[in-house]
């Protein structure tokens, strides 16, 4: 009986299925592929810093005028002086710092929009026009950033007075008279800090847009407000008793006197936008 051998089938790939083509570049890599690395150079710290000047100007005048009075709250004593430096870590650890990275995703979004409406009416135009649903677009993420800050911001400074300054601060000064101190001050203004929050959503507006205009908020706020204090400051007799009487006036009512200095300036872009005699980048 002859037995029957099963034997597989070979399979032959054509060459023309082996020898595949090589793949050709495409336009983007070939381009990516031509351009030169980017390098650090003077032209380009130029280009940088033609924006960023304001920004800078406002610095160094407000810190100047701000090291000014920080110089007399250290001769308080040092009861008085670890109070303010623990009220500093408190307002700006957990107050101010969110705020302004709220401001920066808020200048990103405002950024954008008046990117898209200047490529819109001409980048060329130096003084374009702007229609109500236009400047809509534009501050729009700015109105909602502001009012998430004033909702989180109130809540958190109703806790922090009702219940947990005095500990917190206690925790981070281990002295029972600096903890006094320091409730003091922040009941006394905390609440200057919801205007505080609400003024760096829409001051965002002018420095995404306008540069120069928020330099120009800025400058009226220091020469208005905490320069003549800071001039009077230094002819007034204080001691650490009447000390923070002054200090509250000029630090609290600078948020305030914040808040009111940006509406005119935010008024006065709207105006000239709205008018087309407002001078754009």
């Amino acid at each position: 009986m002859q037995r029957s051998t099963f034997s597989p089938p070979i399979i032959r790939e054509s060459a023309s299925l082996s020898a595949s083509p090589s793949r050709s570049p495409s336009p983007s890599e070939s381009d990516s592929a031509a351009e030169p690395e980017p390098k650090i150079t003077f032209l380009a710290l130029k280009t940088l810093f033609k924006p960023g000047k304001w920004t800078f100007l406002e610095s160094a005048l407000r810190n100047a005028i701000y090291l000014w009075l920080i110089h007399g709250i250290v001769s308080m004593g040092l009861d008085y002086a670890t109070a303010w430096g623990v009220f500093n870590n408190i307002r700006w650890g957990i107050v101010m710092v969110p705020v302004n990275a709220l401001q920066a995703s808020t200048s990103t979004f405002v950024g954008h929009a008046w990117g898209a409406w200047r490529k819109g009416v001409g980048i060329e135009t130096r003084k374009p026009r702007a229609e109500r649903a236009d400047v809509l677009k534009i501050v729009h993420f700015a109105l909602i950033s502001s009012v998430i800050a004033f909702i989180i911001e109130s809540l958190f400074c109703i806790f922090l007075s009702l219940w947990g300054i005095r500990k917190f601060s206690f925790y981070l000064s281990k002295s029972a008279a600096v903890a006094k101190i320091t409730e003091h001050m922040w009941r006394t203004i905390d609440w200057c800090y919801i205007f505080y929050a609400v003024t760096t959503q829409l001051a965002a507006i002018l420095l995404a847009t306008v540069p120069k205009l928020y330099f120009v908020q800025s400058l009226g706020s220091n020469l208005l407000w905490m320069l003549p204090w800071a001039i009077a400051v230094s002819r007034i007799h204080m001691t650490s008793e009447n000390a923070w009487i002054y200090d509250g006036i000029i630090f609290g009512g600078a948020l305030v006197f914040d808040f009111l200095n940006v509406g005119v300036v935010l008024g006065t872009w709207y105006w000239g936008l709205r008018r087309g005699r407002l001078v754009v980048g």
